[in-house]
């Protein structure tokens, strides 16, 4: 049974999704840990799988429990 690949973001392609939220601002909430979790690729470039970020951002929906 093959392994469904996940859609892996580029931090680029994430700050667009967010709006066009600053790298700054997203670098700065990977220090305070409320990013989303985020794979780091041997080369040191970040991505985010594309259900993490869904994921997180139903996390953070208004009025979400």
């Amino acid at each position: 049974m093959a392994r469904e690949r996940a859609e892996l973001l580029t931090v680029r392609q994430v700050l667009e999704e967010l709006g066009g939220i600053s790298r700054r601002t997203f670098y700065r909430w990977r220090e305070l840990r409320i990013a989303p979790r985020c794979i780091r690729l041997p080369n040191g470039e970040l991505r985010v799988r594309r259900d993490v970020l869904n994921a997180w951002l139903e996390d953070h929906a208004e009025g979400a429990a």
